[in-house]
């Protein structure tokens, strides 16, 4: 079997942090890197009520309510109110209960008093400290998931094992001289993968949900050795998702995964690159990656063109594809314009529904009078640019959008209206850190210089109206 494995020099030094992790000499394996109306309006109405709850009662961002609003919502307070106390009954701190909500969004419609009061009084009757409990319930919020006292109360000594391990200076020590029981054994491994850098947000999902990827000795770390020398990167989720993948299937298996996408097209470097990019292209079946290609040809997409955008299409379902295609003919969207998009901005397709309509809207004109006029952007603008649809609506649209506005206003666009795209990024994050510092037509004039590329007479400008801390010259622009 060739081997395929790039040998990065970190690599290498990644393996050398760990000499507990010996593996026999082997060849590595071959790769390197609908609803009715009615009921959706219930929905909506439900997600709208959770992101407001969220919002008020955890202090939780927009962008982050409106996340956990995609994965559980409610209608009434009464629940999620209940959970809340009870937490705080036990001493946890807003701060903590936001950080269990975010990872575990589902204790908000748990029953508070028959499920998660009685786990919590599990733990608490072990004699466990207050500050012990939180931090550690805190940090794996999902042992409140588990089933079973005794369950529950072995992984919290795990967990705890593994907090205070992580605390200590013998930590070293400790991972090296564990005896070879499968409970030691996930002691040393999960230590294993702290040495390499992998944090903690990442070990705990390990414990909790991928119990027997840790629970042996020589696979895991053949496997692991395997994802170090292709270079992932430990502190990313990518690292574990490959560590996953590689303990689960055979060689064998990816050999025909790799012969199947070669028929399909694909060269092996494409295969290598789409693994690193996205470790779940070796676990679909055959059968579904068939299909994707069938949905994606709905797309308007040419087969060398489907070649080019599926592994960045791997997430998305083959439903939400059609939800994309159907969302975006909705707004007006023709066939060759959804094409486009979908060739020079794959991702378009993973963006949910309600983020694209409210996009759109903010930045297309709309015939309809009620309709408040935002950017009055053509419809083709962002078919032309659709990675706009990628940007943060709160950081990098409606800041710019507001400053190319301003600059309307005045005149100081000349002819080209909104037309200004959005990627121009250096610039634009300068403009809005000026408007931040000043007001009038001392700022308007600064911005239109600065996107007009005029840096030295910027500099002029932002030194006779004092803008405290904006560079003065292009090599000072940080965004």
């Amino acid at each position: 079997m060739s081997s395929l494995i790039l040998h990065h020099g970190r690599s290498l030094k990644l393996l050398h942090k760990c000499p507990n992790l010996r593996v026999s000499p082997q060849n590595p394996f071959s790769f390197s890197s609908s609803f009715s109306s009615t009921r959706a309006k219930d929905g909506q109405k439900g997600q709208i009520f959770t992101i407001s709850y969220l919002i008020d009662s955890l202090g939780l961002t927009a962008n982050l309510a409106e996340s956990i609003s995609r994965k559980v919502s409610f209608e009434e307070r009464r629940n999620p109110d209940s959970v809340l106390n009870l937490f705080r009954s036990y001493g946890f701190t807003d701060p903590q209960i936001a950080s269990i909500i975010t990872d575990y969004p589902r204790l908000l419609i748990v029953d508070a008093k028959k499920s998660l009061g009685h786990k919590l009084q599990v733990l608490q009757s072990r004699g466990v400290s207050s500050s012990e409990l939180t931090e550690t319930v805190s940090k794996v919020p999902k042992i409140l998931a588990m089933k079973g006292d005794k369950t529950i109360s072995r992984y919290y000594d795990f967990v705890r094992e593994i907090i205070e391990a992580g605390k200590s200076s013998k930590f070293e020590k400790l991972c090296q001289s564990m005896p070879q029981g499968m409970q030691e054994n996930k002691i040393r491994n999960l230590s294993v993968l702290r040495e390499l850098g992998v944090p903690q947000r990442l070990l705990f999902p390990l414990l909790v949900s991928d119990r027997k990827l840790v629970c042996g000795k020589e696979k895991f770390e053949e496997s692991l050795k395997k994802v170090v020398e292709m270079g992932f990167e430990p502190t990313t989720s990518k690292f574990v998702n490959a560590l996953r993948v590689v303990q689960r299937i055979s060689e064998k298996e990816i050999e025909e995964k790799v012969s199947f996408y070669k028929r399909l097209g694909f060269d092996v470097g494409d295969v290598s690159e789409m693994f690193k990019k996205y470790p779940v292209s070796m676990r679909l079946s055959e059968k579904k990656i068939t299909q994707k290609f069938e949905t994606l040809k709905k797309c308007g997409l040419l087969e060398d063109e489907i070649l080019s955008v599926f592994p960045q299409c791997i997430g998305a379902s083959e439903q939400k594809i059609a939800k994309s295609i159907e969302t975006f003919k909705d707004l007006g969207f023709s066939k060759n314009e959804f094409a486009f998009m979908v060739k020079h901005f794959p991702m378009c397709l993973n963006i949910s529904a309600e983020t694209v309509k409210k996009k759109t809207k903010f930045l297309v004109k709309k015939k309809n009078k009620f309709m408040v006029k935002k950017m009055k952007w053509p419809l083709n603008s962002v078919a032309f640019y659709p990675q706009v649809l990628g940007l943060s609506m709160e950081k990098r649209i409606v800041p710019r959008c507001n400053v190319m506005k301003a600059l309307m206003s005045k005149g100081l666009l000349g002819n080209r209206e909104s037309k200004l795209p959005l990627k121009e990024r250096p610039r634009l994050c300068v403009v809005c850190k000026i408007f931040k510092k000043a007001e009038g037509m001392g700022a308007l004039i600064a911005a239109r210089m600065i996107i007009n590329n005029a840096f030295e007479t910027l500099a002029f400008v932002l030194s006779c109206h004092n803008f405290c801390g904006i560079g003065q010259r292009k090599g000072n622009v940080n965004c």
